[in-house]
């Protein structure tokens, strides 16, 4: 699409609950403070998709507007030619959903996904999974300590040719007994993170970037830098404060250094 590092919104009109639409202007920003040139596309679920972009970005949805999105994305395969051709991708909470076999709606039937991801969604049993999700992942040759906010009421099972992107520290994730969140497939990240998630983790969202560009500059700007390690820092310990019943001694080792 250019020299510039392009990102695209996948359908805003239908994708894009809590925050998610954010995570696209904190990529933009984080490639614009480097003096990195980027183009921004918001593509409506009218409109096809380009092909050729370097990353693209699906967020959350309500039960409707997730069918209607799988369906239009189904028939137009532009994701699936998306991934084979190595674009990065962030598929949150529906994203997640629409990328995998099949999903349920509303009243409980199966509706076929993307088929891109190895892994089914069906109604969680009991409660929603709503609140603070801390997880982690393998990023830049260790592991990185990620948080988010979930809020769905569905269980996500992987096939055998599927791998979970992260270990869940605390809060649901996929289900109540996987203890792991979303799935990672080539260039894919599929998540149940929102907040949006790259606002609240810099290192995944410079992750997806380095992805894109290669070795990145430094930020200039060391105190935007610095705030958000510390936003970061705060939305752990609210993530901690929120779960510490039962976080205290599964966590220990993992927080060391942070």
């Amino acid at each position: 699409m250019g020299e510039a590092v392009s990102i695209v919104t996948v359908f805003p009109d239908l994708l894009g609950t809590y925050g998610d639409g954010g995570n696209a202007k904190v990529l933009a920003a984080r490639l614009k403070l480097r003096g990195i040139a980027v183009t921004e596309l918001e593509v409506r679920s009218s409109d096809p998709l380009p092909q050729g972009a370097d990353i693209y970005l699906v967020g959350g949805g309500e039960d409707s507007p997730q069918v209607e999105a799988s369906k239009i994305l189904g028939k137009s395969r532009a994701l699936h030619r998306a991934v084979e051709a190595g674009s990065y991708v962030l598929a949150v909470c529906a994203g997640l959903q629409i990328f995998g076999e099949y999903f349920v709606d509303a009243e409980g039937n199966e509706v076929p996904g993307l088929g891109i991801l190895d892994c089914r969604s069906v109604k969680m049993p009991g409660a929603r999974a709503v609140g603070e999700l801390l997880v982690r992942a393998e990023l830049n040759g260790g592991e990185e300590l990620l948080v988010g906010y979930e809020n769905h009421g569905s269980s996500t099972h992987l096939g055998p040719d599927a791998r979970p992107f992260s270990k869940v520290v605390a809060g649901i994730g996929n289900s109540r007994t996987a203890k792991a969140d979303g799935v990672r497939y080539k260039n894919v990240i599929a998540t149940y993170m929102h907040g949006p998630v790259l606002a609240r983790n810099s290192e995944l969202a410079d992750f997806i970037l380095r992805g894109v560009f290669g070795d990145l500059p430094t930020i200039p700007d060391r105190s935007l830098s610095r705030l958000a390690r510390q936003l970061h820092q705060e939305r752990v310990g609210a993530a901690m404060k929120s779960h510490k019943g039962n976080l205290r001694n599964r966590v220990a080792s993992g927080l060391k250094g942070w």
